[in-house]
Order: structure tokens, then sequence, then C-alpha cells
């Protein structure tokens, strides 16, 4: 008889997170359903109710930990890094993520979908403006340079969503090749 290692209630809340980032990326909120998540994590419906009380608050705490994640991931990136060099940095991690794995990204761009929900709304504010924080602090930057990056991250998501990052079609080729630094 093989022994199985119980889960800490902690594995199981990241578990949850894992799969409802799954759900709502490719769902939404509403399209989402609490059953799939509790499947796709291997456990029963009423244990996804028991550490989150609510699906909105599920997917509030997805959104939270998409930004966060981001947030760790531009800080790994400019690690040591300054002015220009941090933003290139943080770009192209950013870009890497987006060609691996656009999971985050489409999660991301339901939850700005999902604004008009004042809670959501302030989730998103807040961890966008955390981003935006990070990168005045870290570049240095003036303002004009921070927005041409987040301009540039935004078009990028766009891109990405509708699954056109590795295209050769000719208008995506001249949008990302009018993002190449002068």
């Amino acid at each position: 008889m093989v022994a199985t290692k119980r889960k800490s209630g902690e594995e199981r809340r990241e578990d949850i997170l894992d799969a409802a980032l799954e759900e709502f990326a490719h769902r939404g909120l509403h399209g989402a359903s609490t059953e799939d998540i509790a499947r796709r994590a291997g456990i029963s419906q009423p244990y996804v109710f028991r550490l989150f009380r609510t699906k909105k608050a599920l997917f509030v705490a997805v959104v939270a930990r998409c930004f966060r994640q981001t947030h760790e991931l531009f800080a790994r990136a400019a690690e040591g890094k300054r002015g220009g060099e941090a933003l290139d940095a943080m770009g192209h991690a950013y870009v890497e993520r987006l060609r691996t794995d656009r999971t985050q990204l489409l999660a991301q761009m339901q939850a700005y979908a999902a604004c008009d929900d004042p809670e959501i709304r302030d989730v998103v504010r807040n961890g966008y403006g955390d981003l935006v924080a990070y990168v005045e602090r870290v570049s240095g930057l003036p303002a004009e340079a921070v927005s041409a990056f987040f301009g540039r991250g935004m078009l990028l998501n766009v891109i990405a969503s509708m699954g056109l990052g590795s295209s050769d079609e000719p208008w995506v080729q001249r949008l990302v090749a009018g993002m190449e630094p002068e």
C-alpha cells in the first residue's frame, strides 16, 4: 500500500487558485463554474467554498495573485538594473512569459472586462497601480518612458490574447516592429 502525503490547507488553496486561474482565464467570472474548478483541483465543491466564500472572492484572489506574480516577475528581471536597462529586462521577461503561457494574460483580460464590479475594479486598480509604482521606482525614468512601457505592454497583451504572438501576418509584424526602440 502506498502512503500519500496529505496536503496542507495552503497547498490546497494554491491548487484551487491554479485551477481557478485556468477556468477564469478561458471562461471569465460568470462563465466559469466552481464545480469545474473543484474537479480540476481534485477536491469537492464545498471545500472551494470553505476556503473562498463566493465565486467572486475566488476570482478576486486569482486576479490579485496574477498581479503579484507579474510584480515578482518584474522584480526578478530588473534585479540590479536601473533606467532603460531595467525597463528592457522587465519587458523581455514579460514577453517571454506571454510566449510560454498565455493563461495569466487571459485572466488579466477577464479581470479588465469584469471591472464593472467595484470590488474587482479596486483589485485591478491596486494591482496595476502597484506595477506602475514599481516600474517608476526601479527605472527612475520620466512619466513618458513609463507610459510608453505600459502602452507597449498593453498592445502586446492584445496581440497575445488574439493568439498572434508568433504570427507572420503583415499587420501584426508592423505593429510589433513599431514597438522596437529607435
